[in-house]
């Protein structure tokens, strides 16, 4: 009986703790918003750049919805305080895991954890200023003639945000396959051997996270080829053969 009321007790601490940490890091996500609403209309403006830097001359984006030119800006500023925020919101995850994990573990996942963030944000900041012009210009250069290229707001709000999603995805692989080795779920020379294989994937992956042109697939793809041989380098670095672990 007593044994029982203890481990209500414990359980009832870890769920009193994991929502003051929830509190704590959608309070962090909501004092960052409150700093960035003000300028939630030049945010927009500045996503818009390498758009508006490829539309013909003479052409601008639309608001098709009457509230759009309050929500798109809005939903940016929302999706923008929650990067922002990140390292804190992760700090928060790692204070309410940290104490379960054994010394080893902290050493590798506190690293991975931050190392992630900063990653994804590489993988937005890369589709940006290196994906975007590329393909709004491909896009505005293939327009039919005598079609007015007219973007709503909103559809270029989503369409974006895809990107920055799929991009954030895709260069999460080092991290990915670092956890993967740990674990003992595959290897560094196992993931070799599966080069091609990781190849195709890398190019079916791109074609069903991008838009269908072969020009945004290919610049997710190759990113994500790279990123996985620097996963599986430093993964090698880390993995000890299976001989060495039974000695």
């Amino acid at each position: 009986m007593t044994a029982d009321v203890k481990t209500s007790y414990t359980l009832f601490d870890h769920l009193l703790e994991l929502r003051t940490r929830l509190l704590h890091a959608v309070l962090g996500i909501l004092v960052v918003f409150c700093c960035l609403m003000p300028f939630a209309q030049d945010i927009y403006q500045y996503l818009a750049l390498p758009l508006l830097d490829t539309m013909p001359v003479g052409t601008q984006m639309i608001a098709t919805d009457v509230a759009s030119p309050f929500f798109a800006p809005f939903k940016l500023t929302i999706v923008l305080a929650t990067f922002i925020a990140m390292p804190y919101i992760l700090f928060q995850i790692w204070g309410f895991i940290a104490p379960g994990l054994y010394k080893s573990e902290k050493k590798l996942i506190a690293p991975l954890m931050f190392g992630s963030t900063f990653l994804f944000y590489g993988g937005i900041a890369f589709a940006y200023f290196i994906v975007f012009p590329v393909v709004f210009a491909f896009f505005n250069s293939v327009a039919p003639e005598g079609v007015t290229i007219a973007t709503d707001i909103s559809s270029y709000l989503d369409f974006v945000l895809k990107l920055f999603f799929a991009f954030g995805a895709a260069f999460e692989i080092p991290v990915v396959i670092i956890l993967l080795c740990w674990t003992g779920v595959t290897d560094p020379k196992s993931l070799r051997t599966k080069r091609p294989y990781v190849i195709v994937c890398a190019f079916i992956i791109g074609m069903l996270l991008t838009p269908p042109d072969i020009i945004s697939q290919t610049m997710l793809a190759i990113p994500m080829l790279i990123l996985f041989e620097v996963g599986v380098f430093i993964a090698s670095l880390y993995h000890k053969p299976d001989e060495e672990m039974s000695e």
